[in-house]
C-alpha cells in the first residue's frame, strides 16, 4: 500500500494522525513528547515503558489514546499478591461444572500495566511473553491478542520498597523507555484552568479500529534508505567497547533489536510526518528512548554521575551520520553507473 494513499475515512493518514495527536493534546496538557512517542510506538507496533511520579497522567495517557482511536482499554493494577493468571486468565468451573477459559484483561487493545515492578517476576513474564509473542497459551489453547495491541507499562522510580526491578533482558523487549518529568507553572495553570478534579476531560473520536489498522499497513511500505540504516547499524555498534569514545563508559551495549527498534520507531516517525522515506533526523529523535533502557553502564560512569540518557547524547554527538566507508549497495550502484 502507498503511504501516501487515502485510507477509509478519505483522509491521507498524516491528516488523520494529526487529528488524533490534537484531540490526545486538548486532554494531556503539557506532555507533546509523550504523546508524539506513544504515537509513534503504537504505529510502530511496539510497547512503552513510561517512568514518572505519580500524578503525571500517565494513566490518563492511554486512556485517552483508546477513545480517540476507538479501541478497547484495560487497566492492570500491579501488586505484589498477582498471579500470572490475573493477567492473562485460566479457565474456571461454569454452572455446568465444566471447565470454560476466561481470558485476562491483557486481551484488550490498549494495556495499561500499571507500576509493573511492584510484582513478581512470574506475573511480569507472563505479560512480556503475551507481548513478545502476540498470543497466550492457556491450558494448551493458544489465544491470539487483538489487532492493534499495544502496552503501556508505567514504574515508580522513587518507591523502592516492596518492588521487583525489571531484569534487563525483559526492558529489551519495549520498543521506548520514556522518562515523564513534571511539569512548569505556565502549564500547571494551563491543567488548573482547564480541568476539575473529578470531572473526565472531554474528547472526541476521530477514528475505530479499522481505519486504525488502514494507517498501520502502510507503516510496511516507509523506506529506510541505505545511509539511514548503516547509520542505525554505526550507532548501535557504537556502543559496545572498543566501537567508540562513549563506549568507554558503557559495561554492556545495545542488542540487535535496539537496531531493529530504531528503525521501527524511525520508520513510524517519518509515516506521522508524512513522508515516505526516513533520515537521519528520525533516527536521532527516536535514539535517545530507545537505547537508554538497552545499555548497562560501568561503574566509574555511574560514580561520575553519568545517566544511561547522557551516554546516548554522547553517542549521537559522537557517531556521524555519514561515513567513509559506502554501504555495499551504494557502492554497486556506482559501479554500475560508471
Amino acid at each position: 500500500m502507498d503511504p501516501t494513499s487515502i485510507p477509509a475515512s478519505g483522509s491521507p493518514p498524516r491528516e488523520r494522525l494529526e487529528a488524533v495527536l490534537y484531540e490526545l493534546r486538548r486532554v494531556i496538557v503539557g506532555q507533546d513528547r509523550l504523546l508524539d512517542r506513544v504515537l509513534v510506538a503504537l504505529l510502530a507496533r511496539g510497547h512503552v515503558l513510561l517512568e514518572g511520579v505519580p500524578g503525571l497522567a500517565k494513566t490518563l495517557t492511554l486512556e485517552t489514546v483508546a477513545r480517540v482511536v476507538g479501541g478497547q482499554f484495560s487497566r492492570i493494577q500491579f501488586t505484589p499478591d498477582l498471579v500470572p493468571a490475573d493477567v492473562v486468565g485460566g479457565q474456571v468451573l461454569d454452572r455446568d461444572a465444566r471447565f470454560v477459559t476466561r481470558l485476562g484483561p491483557v486481551f484488550s487493545n490498549f494495556v495499561l500495566a500499571d507500576e509493573i515492578n511492584r510484582a513478581p517476576a512470574k506475573v511480569q513474564s507472563a505479560l512480556l511473553e503475551v507481548m513478545a509473542e502476540g498470543h497466550a497459551t492457556i491450558a494448551g489453547e493458544s489465544h491470539p491478542t487483538p489487532n492493534p495491541f499495544f502496552v503501556l507499562a508505567t514504574q515508580n522510580p522513587i518507591e523502592l520498597e516492596g518492588t521487583y526491578p525489571l531484569p534487563e533482558a525483559q526492558l529489551d523487549r519495549f520498543l521506548f523507555k520514556h522518562e515523564v518529568t513534571r511539569n512548569n507553572a505556565a502549564t500547571l495553570e494551563k491543567i488548573v484552568t482547564q480541568r476539575e478534579l473529578g470531572v473526565e476531560p472531554e474528547h472526541e473520536s476521530v477514528m475505530d479500529g479499522a481505519e486504525l489498522e488502514d494507517i498501520m499497513e502502510t507503516f510496511s511500505e516507509i523506506y529506510l534508505p541505505d545511509v539511514v540504516s548503516y547509520y542505525i547499524a554505526r550507532l548501535v555498534d557504537a556502543t559496545h567497547t572498543g566501537q567508540s569514545r562513549t563506549a568507554e563508559g558503557i559495561k554492556f551495549g545495545a542488542s540487535p533489536r535496539a537496531a531493529l527498534s530504531l528503525a521501527s520507531a524511525a520508520k513510524a516517525r517519518a509515516l506521522m510526518a508524512g513522508r515516505i522515506n526516513s533520515s537521519f533526523e528520525d533516527v536521532k529523535s527516536v535514539a535517545i528512548p530507545v537505547i537508554q533502557h538497552r545499555i548497562i553502564l560501568e561503574y566509574n560512569a555511574r560514580i561520575d554521575g553519568k545517566t544511561n540518557r547522557q551516554i546516548v547524547e554522547e553517542l549521537i554527538a559522537e557517531v556521524p551520520t555519514q561515513d567513509l566507508n559506502t554501504p555495499a549497495t551504494i557502492k554497486e550502484a556506482a559501479a554500475s553507473a560508471s
